[in-house]
């Protein structure tokens, strides 16, 4: 449990300066949002990550159940923090003073942050099954399937700039992610 507990420690760190950075992004855009050129595509997956970050966080509350720990899963762990933190980022630069507005820069950003997500969604699998199999088992079918859905929709969305593809797909995400949610509640409540 004193692994457990140090490893959580660690990943909620790196996950909570993500979870940070979104927040001031967020702020900073009510704050001043016409020197921001608010886009809502941008905006969905801010509000989708946020809600990803949040599951992340409930779920890795399982990890108190690993039997024996290596620092192989330590670093496997917090690699997968690590890309959690890197797609808050992506999503609020420093600076967008290189760029149009916020669409000009999610779309010049594009092949980086639905890379992130892409590898993201793969680590998310490793990261079930080092929580053992009546974890993976608890998840059902739809994990699976919004999981598959989710990695083959990044790779399209690395490559295309079509504002109803990214539209759709960050609708559908949000939609997904909500179901499991309700799903994961009601089958436990």
């Amino acid at each position: 449990m004193e692994k457990f507990t140090h490893v959580r420690i660690v990943m909620g760190m790196i996950v909570s300066l993500g979870l940070t950075h979104m927040l001031k992004g967020l702020s900073s855009a009510i704050q001043h949002p016409s020197q921001k050129n608010i886009y809502p595509i941008h905006m969905a997956w801010v509000a989708s990550l946020i809600l990803n970050i949040l599951q992340f966080w409930w779920w890795e509350f399982n990890l108190r159940e690993i039997p024996v720990w290596t620092f192989g899963i330590y670093i496997y762990l917090i690699f997968y923090a690590f890309i959690i933190y890197l797609m808050c980022a992506m999503l609020f630069p420093d600076s967008l003073r290189d760029y149009a507005d916020y669409r000009d820069y999610f779309m010049s950003r594009r092949a980086w942050f639905f890379g992130l997500a892409f590898a993201e969604s793969v680590i998310d699998i490793g990261d079930s099954f080092i929580k053992g199999e009546l974890h993976v088992a608890s998840l059902g079918d739809m994990y699976w399937v919004k999981t598959a859905a989710f990695a083959v929709g990044c790779l399209f969305a690395i490559r295309t700039r079509n504002q109803i593809y990214h539209a759709s797909f960050v609708a559908l995400n949000l939609l997904a992610q909500l179901l499991f949610v309700a799903n994961l509640t009601w089958s436990h409540a």
